[in-house]
């Protein structure tokens, strides 16, 4: 069972929900980068458990232990890179009900008819949400590569349940539609880790509300995540199946959770003609700029130098307390099923960071493999001539 993404970045996941430890294993990246530690925990503690009402009570440090491809100074030296994530606090018991009772929503029943009973259901086992804590580790060290050539990744709730933010948006008819973004992103970094990472704190405010109602009727709601990427030189990417839009919908949907993705106006481009949904050229400064950006940054495949948009679906949880029915495959039997055990009312707001580690990735992968004037993947960046850092 392969979990392994990336064609020069390689990133591979390990572990399950409730095993001694998680972790990644990270191929091809440029050696001599500098990992700051301090700036990596800072981006894991985002996306950590029991960071209030709406998350799990489960409590876990997400310390990060690092088995190779640093040298003493923390320096990246051309190795694979390992690190592993304990885990700490697992109640196994929780899930002793409902070994052979698939959840509904969940890849229990899945797992099932592909593994036959083997697989580790404590937890949701590989399938977890607690495996993207490797996944924003790995995430969070491809940032750093990138934000050494100018890019900025940087993500939102648009919605939780009914309840809307502000989007990311520029001005209509905007030569420059990155201006409009900088106060947005600036206060999101200046208000994460007070309240939900919501441009409009009252928009925050509510949903907080919309999660504490569900979690009282013992529901839970999903939400959309909105993520923006700037700084990106135009002539990323290539046609057809290694295009930008397809090497970030990969492996956002390796994201548990995630339904839907949209890039640029996305479904809203359907409902409307071509002469709304383009994008106008016009000479700014000696260069071609696109005027606005509904494709989101992306055509053909290809960057156009304006920022990445894309927007990502994430569903209900599907741990609940509500009664529902099920079938027990022990005895093949209809059954009503109650989850217990420690569950997000919504994983919507923790899964914000994950979306810029998936970003991060796979743009990273995306500018090694396939950069401007340049069609062919170049193969492992350890060993790149122009190594992006």
């Amino acid at each position: 069972m392969p979990s392994t993404f990336g064609t020069t970045l390689r990133v591979t996941i390990f572990g399950q929900s409730h095993s001694a430890a998680i972790g990644c294993v990270m191929e091809g990246l440029p050696s001599g980068l500098k990992v700051d530690s301090a700036a990596l925990a800072r981006f894991m503690a985002r996306r950590a458990p029991g960071q209030g009402d709406w998350s799990t009570p489960r409590k876990e440090a997400d310390e990060l232990r690092f088995l190779s491809g640093l040298n003493p100074d923390g320096v990246t030296c051309g190795a694979p890179l390992a690190l592993e994530i304990a885990n700490a606090d697992t109640r196994p018991g929780d899930y002793a009900d409902f070994l052979t009772i698939p959840r509904p929503g969940h890849a229990d029943l899945t797992a099932w008819a592909k593994w036959h009973g083997n697989q580790d259901p404590r937890g949701g086992g590989h399938f977890s949400g607690r495996l993207t804590a490797p996944l924003c580790a790995a995430g969070a060290i491809a940032l750093q590569v990138l934000e050494k050539r100018g890019v900025t990744i940087a993500a939102h709730l648009l919605s939780v349940a009914d309840i809307d933010d502000v989007p990311f948006s520029a001005p209509a008819g905007s030569t420059d539609p990155v201006g409009s973004l900088d106060a947005q992103i600036e206060g999101l970094k200046d208000r994460w880790g007070q309240g939900l990472p919501t441009i409009d704190e009252v928009a925050g405010r509510h949903m907080l509300a919309a999660i504490a109602a569900a979690r009282r009727e013992g529901d839970s709601v999903g939400g959309v995540i909105e993520c923006v990427a700037c700084g990106f030189p135009a002539g990323i990417g290539s046609p057809m199946f290694d295009g930008m839009e397809s090497l970030i919908a990969h492996i956002v949907f390796g994201i548990p959770a995630v339904k839907g993705i949209e890039f640029g106006l996305g479904f809203g481009a359907a409902r409307l003609r071509g002469s709304q949904d383009n994008d106008p050229y016009r000479m700014v400064g000696g260069r071609v700029c696109p005027t606005t950006n509904n494709a989101g940054g992306i055509l053909g495949g290809i960057t156009t130098g304006l920022p990445l948009l894309f927007r990502m679906a994430v569903k209900p949880t599907p741990s609940i307390a509500k009664t529902q029915e099920s079938v027990d495959l022990a005895n093949m039997r209809d059954v009503m099923l109650t989850v217990r055990g420690r569950h997000d009312p919504c994983i919507a707001p923790r899964a914000v960071p994950v979306a810029e580690a998936a970003a991060a990735l796979a743009t990273l992968d995306a500018w090694l493999s396939f950069p401007p004037d340049d069609m062919a993947p170049r193969g492992d960046a350890s060993h790149s001539d122009d190594p992006v850092r």
